[in-house]
């Protein structure tokens, strides 16, 4: 059985934590947001590659949630292999150099190169999730329960400013680009190495100050087979002591609902922009850099929130904010009621994020935060499948219209707000105390 040495944490080390958050954030925000997500859709699968309405949408939710579904497959497992043999840290080096060189690679894919660049996503996008869960299985090492609201909040808040830090300098490349009459087949690219190149370098400090706190289990990495069986077995013990943790397993239910909701805005949000309210790409990529700003601000202020009045009431605050602001975007035929809408949706979805992660963390045993984490990320990429997903085949099945597309997406939120009722935050404290593991 792994275990926790009781290191001390030093200031440092919870700020290398958080900067990785600001590393990967450029992915998120170029590659799935604001660039790449609008680039595929229009560009690589678009009209003018022989592509019909609404199927580079489609194409691009698909494969979205290919590589979520590989992440919900594998992340559990990886995750008890992590905690048992202690390489949270040595999977997250492989992890994001993986990412940073998927990314990279992704300018290869030209217009109507969909299968390539459907590959290369799929790499950059697992790798990143699997990095995200390893990150936040760190949280509970590092930060008391009574701290881990703004912990974690520093976390989103430090990201969303490495978010705008990144998008701003692709903004900059992209008019003087255009000034030198580049298109978005000679920019784009460029574009994506930055990404590569600032994740790798951001990362460095986490790579060199966060300490390993869990203490590796008596097995021999020799034996490849009996490390995914011993994987599985500590996934299957989980399983078998559900009851003991209702109040965890309970809020991955609820988590499924409301972040299929989230994933579907990040990920189409560009692409609504464009193709329902006209704007370019210019236009796009000032809206994302306000809503990561937007963001930070809610992160970092329902991070203390949280801490004072609870993860479960903070959470419902949020959900009630994103359903105005779906309801709004669905409602706009001008770009100021659209950018009121948009900066919500930072506001919500930074603190929905934080108070989401902060949850999990609060009600996951010391020894065994990879595995429990790795839960964390099932549920999160089960829901980056159903959202998009739903809001792709909307799109196709109507011809394109993405005004019923976001309406329906305001429903996981609806559902998800309800779901919360029954988690009992105390409970679900004092089983990850008394854990039967």
């Amino acid at each position: 059985m792994s275990t926790v040495s009781p290191q001390p944490v030093a200031r440092r080390e919870i700020t290398a934590w958080a900067l990785y958050d600001f590393a990967n954030s450029g992915y998120t925000t170029v590659v799935l947001t604001a660039i790449y997500n609008a680039y595929f859709v229009g560009v690589i699968a678009g009209a003018d590659a022989g592509f019909g309405a609404g199927s580079g949408t489609l194409l691009w939710t698909l494969t979205v949630a290919i590589a979520n579904g590989l992440v919900l497959l594998s992340a559990p497992l990886l995750g008890a292999m992590a905690d048992h043999g202690a390489h949270k840290k040595r999977f997250l080096v492989v992890t994001t150099l993986g990412c940073a060189g998927f990314t990279a690679l992704l300018g290869l894919a030209g217009p109507g190169e969909v299968a390539l660049a459907m590959v290369l996503v799929i790499g950059s996008a697992y790798m990143f999730a699997t990095g995200e869960n390893l990150i936040a299985a760190f949280l509970p090492e590092i930060a008391p329960p009574e701290q881990m609201g703004r912990i974690s909040a520093l976390g989103w808040a430090v990201g969303y400013i490495g978010g705008v830090l990144v998008l701003g300098i692709c903004l900059a490349y992209l008019f003087w680009a255009r000034g030198q009459g580049h298109d978005a087949v000679q920019y784009v690219p460029v574009t994506l190495v930055v990404v590569a190149v600032i994740f790798v370098l951001a990362a460095l400090p986490t790579f060199l100050w966060l300490r390993e706190r869990a203490v590796p289990s008596d097995f021999s990495p020799g034996k490849l087979g009996l490390y995914f069986s011993e994987g599985w077995r500590r996934v299957a013990s989980t399983l078998r002591h559900a009851r003991h943790y209702r109040d965890l397993f309970r809020f991955l239910l609820t988590l499924v609902l409301y972040h299929s909701g989230i994933a579907t805005v990040v990920v189409l949000a560009a692409v609504y922009a464009q193709e329902e309210m006209g704007f370019d790409q210019t236009d796009t990529i000032v809206l994302i850099l306000l809503v990561n700003v937007t963001a930070a601000i809610g992160a970092f202020a329902f991070g203390r929130v949280q801490d004072r009045f609870g993860s479960v009431p903070t959470l419902a605050v949020t959900l009630m904010v994103w359903i105005v602001a779906v309801m709004l975007a669905y409602l706009a035929t001008e770009p100021f009621l659209f950018w009121v809408a948009a900066n919500l949706v930072g506001i919500a979805m930074g603190s929905s994020l934080s108070a989401g992660r902060a949850l999990i963390g609060q009600f996951t045993p010391p020894a065994r935060t990879a595995e429990f984490f790795g839960l964390w990320g099932l549920a999160v990429k089960l829901a980056a499948i159903v959202g998009p997903i739903s809001y792709g085949a909307i799109s196709y099945l109507s011809g394109g219209n993405h005004r019923l597309a976001i309406l329906s997406t305001m429903g996981f939120f609806v559902v998800g707000l309800f779901s919360l009722w029954g988690i009992n935050e105390q409970r679900g404290r004092g089983a990850a105390r008394e854990s039967v593991l």
